[in-house]
């Protein structure tokens, strides 16, 4: 009697262990398999030239990494506080896709605004990753129609000196390489918002672009007002200083000293083939 006792509790015993030590395979099993998924959804490694502390910080510690680019999104402004990417000779296509519709980024705490809030507005659903960088697989084309990567741009603005600075990009990737580039609207208090959920329109867009010469970083930052101009990028090319003061958002702060001091550094105009008038 007593044998039978001790067989019976000894195989309870075993059956308790092989389900609790099963379940705990299963949850090392189960977070294997996310860490995976993560690991695939990174922004693919083009080169070894740019790496997470080339990203800027997020002022409201709300960092979206999307497939092909990473956003920080403003809950106030509704929209993206900056856009940060790479920009290969090799995203550089003609591929021609069927315009996607907008879509809300569910991936934003609480989504991102609809894109409803743009209708009747007077303003664009201006791309701060253009699409137009973006053409070489459908499935990166449409990661930019997602609302977290849009912002209330003048019309004129949108289709004039913005498109023209988003052309020379494109060509600057084409002569010199992969570049980084970190863009977005300046937004500050008081703006003027639209809308059912109150999205700033930014009085200026900011874009930031990085490249490398012979081993050195180089950069060039433009600061331009969301207005109808037809006046020559190269009129508002910045300091980067006054752009981190204009947004509150520390730049390349987390790089070694002295590669954060090249990137400060005034735009190398002849690298970057612009010629400045009235320039001191």
């Amino acid at each position: 009697m007593k044998m039978r006792s001790f067989i019976t509790t000894l195989g309870i015993i075993l059956l308790i262990s092989s389900l609790y030590f099963g379940h705990q395979y299963l949850d090392q099993q189960e977070v294997l398999t996310t860490t995976t998924t993560v690991q695939k959804e990174k922004i693919p490694a083009d080169s070894s030239l740019y790496n997470a502390y080339y990203y800027p910080e997020s002022t409201t510690g709300i960092v979206v990494q999307h497939k092909y680019y990473q956003l920080s999104y403003h809950p106030k402004h509704k929209q993206a506080e900056w856009v940060a990417y790479r920009l290969h000779p090799s995203h550089l296509s003609e591929n021609s896709f069927k315009r996607p519709y907008f879509e809300i980024d569910s991936l934003v705490p609480g989504n991102s605004a609809h894109w409803n809030n743009y209708r009747n507005s007077n303003y664009d659903r201006g791309h701060l990753l253009p699409a137009g960088d973006r053409r070489f697989s459908y499935e990166a084309y449409h990661e930019t129609f997602l609302t977290s990567n849009i912002s209330p741009q003048n019309r004129s603005f949108n289709s004039g000196i913005w498109n023209r600075l988003e052309i020379q990009v494109r060509r600057w990737a084409a002569e010199k390489g992969e570049l980084f580039i970190i863009t977005g609207g300046v937004l500050q208090e008081g703006l003027e918002t639209i809308g059912a959920e109150k999205v700033s329109v930014p009085k200026y867009f900011y874009k930031i672009i990085v490249g490398y010469d012979q081993g050195v970083p180089k950069s060039i930052a433009f600061l331009i007002p969301n207005q109808n101009l037809s006046h020559s990028i190269a009129e508002f090319i910045t300091p980067i200083s006054r752009i981190q003061e204009m947004t509150g958002i520390s730049l390349f702060n987390q790089l070694p000293q002295v590669t954060e001091a090249q990137l400060k550094a005034p735009a190398d105009y002849r690298f970057w083939g612009m010629k400045v008038k009235n320039k001191k």
